[in-house]
């Protein structure tokens, strides 16, 4: 919590403005959670083979099966992205290469998840001994009303500690003189990373997803009051 009091003047100030200003500075923070309602899958091929070429096409009609099962089940050509391509040789104690390994990564957005995990136990089993479920991670694709509630959420925080120290102060509450917003942090609350065989559905927990959202605010201090 950041917390800042400034009375009266001071020539170590630069801005004269800020020096002849009386304020209350602190940060508020408001956090709110929601179901999430997207999935992404990342997926992954590993093959090796004594040439190039050999590995590389194993590894891609591999990745070819397993993207045309995730479009089946509904996934869009837009919610699948390649995330990488690796080619490595293979050495037996620093002698010449015996072989080649390839890799490759395949990302896909589920956005039906009552599906999720049919599909991605397809998946695999469309990519066979070579397919790989490298992990899995949840998102709220529209957290748009969910931000505004952190945000009034972190902004009533933010004036709570004012209005304290303006009192302990013995000052009344002035104008806002500024906010600033900080970092907006999301995070999942449990049901991450459950896997089963690929010869079974894969169960998933969505869980919950926490979204925090800082906001540091500076009141003005008014006058004290007469007496």
């Amino acid at each position: 919590m950041a917390v800042s009091l400034l009375l009266g003047s001071s020539p170590a100030v630069a801005s004269a403005d800020v020096a002849q200003r009386e304020s209350v500075q602190v940060t508020g923070r408001g956090t709110v959670s929601g179901e999430p309602d997207t999935l992404e899958a990342t997926f992954g091929v590993e093959t090796s083979a004594t040439t190039v070429a050999a590995a590389l096409k194993q590894a891609t009609t591999a990745a070819t099966r397993m993207r045309d099962t995730l479009v089946r089940g509904g996934v869009t050509k837009a919610d699948l992205q390649t995330s990488h391509v690796n080619v490595t040789s293979m050495r037996k104690d620093d002698g010449p290469i015996t072989g080649y390994t390839v890799r490759q990564g395949l990302t896909a957005k589920i956005r039906n998840l009552s599906r999720g995990g049919a599909l991605m136990s397809a998946a695999v089993t469309a990519g066979g001994d070579a397919a790989r479920l490298d992990g899995v991670s949840f998102s709220i694709a529209d957290d748009t009303a969910l931000l505004a509630q952190a945000r009034k959420k972190a902004f009533a925080d933010a004036r709570g500690k004012a209005e304290l120290y303006a009192r302990e102060a013995g000052r009344p509450l002035g104008r806002v003189v500024r906010v600033s917003e900080g970092a907006t942090n999301v995070w999942p609350q449990g049901g991450q990373d459950r896997f089963a065989a690929a010869d079974a559905s894969v169960p998933i927990e969505p869980g919950r997803q926490q979204l925090s959202v800082t906001v540091t605010v500076e009141w003005a201090l008014d006058p004290p009051k007469a007496p």
